[in-house]
């Protein structure tokens, strides 16, 4: 079996915390994932096993922006919780997915809970 990266076991020490902690009344998942260039975000309702929600900074009005900075993070912290309120989604799980909860993470966690999500 081959060894995982440190970023790797996080991802799963974080993901196994979060399943623990759900016990009998899941609520849905607010995943992110962080590239160089972009950050996505999905509000995932892992008991039906489907995204719910999602935005990014690929989408057209978020895209003039320059590069993924912590300002299009908030953009996108912004659009993922409109979109979740409009669902019906309110209270959600923040799923970090291995990523410090630092720099862009938390500005589009912070904005996030501005827009109405609860986490």
């Amino acid at each position: 079996m081959a060894k995982l990266s440190l970023f790797d076991r996080r991802r799963q020490r974080v993901r196994t915390a979060l399943k623990a902690r759900s016990g009998q009344n899941p609520r849905p998942r607010l995943s992110i994932h962080r590239s160089g260039r972009h950050i996505y975000a999905q509000v995932i309702d892992d008991a039906q096993g489907h995204t719910v929600a999602a935005a990014s900074t690929l989408e057209k009005d978020v895209r003039g922006q320059v590069g993924c900075t912590k300002d299009a993070a908030a953009e996108v912290g912004k659009r993922i919780a409109a979109a979740a309120t409009k669902a019906g989604v309110t209270k959600v799980v923040f799923d970090r997915g291995g990523f410090l909860f630092h720099g862009r993470v938390k500005a589009l966690a912070d904005a996030a809970r501005e827009g109405g999500l609860e986490f």
